[in-house]
């Protein structure tokens, strides 16, 4: 694969306001939740649904703004196919190894949040699947196909460390370790898609990784 197409460039200030739009109420509840103690909710059915219906109500407004502003729909949004997803399924493994690896030196520790919190999940698969599904596509889309893309002009690490700190950011609830395991994973899709601009392998892997911890 070649590296991403060219397409307009972010500005700061769109680039803020994208941010704001789809990722700025999960930031703001992950910092209330370190600051609280991580006092997290429970992950449930109704929980799951919510971000769903969430990102299904922001994700097309946020789209048609970035199209109004000269940002093409087939630059945004991955294409589908078989070899994409075995790919991704690759990826995905490489980001548990990754993870396994960085995390090594903590696995002495007391359980962190997310671990109390995938402890007394009970949601249905049902739900799992289809968040899954809209979430993986929710995140990549905007976190490499706009954000890391729209600002290769200020550099590769620039705009892999930017798409970077927004999604450590709204991860921080799940405690330093879960914390450490996302960024981990978002270095490995976001130097995936630098080197290859291909979405649709990091969208499956990030799809595999929603589902299969709940099974």
């Amino acid at each position: 694969m070649k590296p991403p197409t060219a397409a307009p460039n972010a500005t700061p200030l769109e680039a803020l306001g994208m941010v704001a739009l789809c990722f700025g109420w999960f930031i703001a509840g992950s910092l209330w939740s370190v600051s609280a103690g991580f006092r997290n909710g429970t992950i449930s059915d109704a929980s799951l649904i919510g971000l769903v219906g969430f990102e299904l109500f922001v994700g097309p407004i946020a789209l048609l703004i970035l199209r109004s502003r000269g940002h093409a729909m087939r630059d945004l949004l991955p294409s589908p196919s078989w070899r994409g997803c075995g790919v991704g399924a690759l990826l995905y493994i490489a980001c548990i190894l990754a993870s396994a690896v960085a995390l090594s030196p903590f696995a002495v520790d007391a359980a962190q949040p997310i671990d109390r919190m995938m402890e007394a999940a009970r949601p249905s698969l049902a739900v799992v699947v289809a968040m899954s599904v809209v979430n993986g596509l929710y995140e990549e889309v905007f976190l490499l196909g706009y954000l890391q893309k729209g600002f290769r002009h200020c550099g590769a690490s620039f705009a892999l460390g930017l798409s970077l700190l927004v999604r450590v950011l709204y991860h921080l609830y799940q405690g330093p370790h879960g914390a450490l395991s996302v960024a981990v994973i978002g270095l490995v899709f976001g130097t995936f898609y630098l080197r290859t601009g291909w979405l649709w392998p990091v969208v499956f892997a990030h799809m595999l990784a929603d589902t299969i911890p709940f099974l």
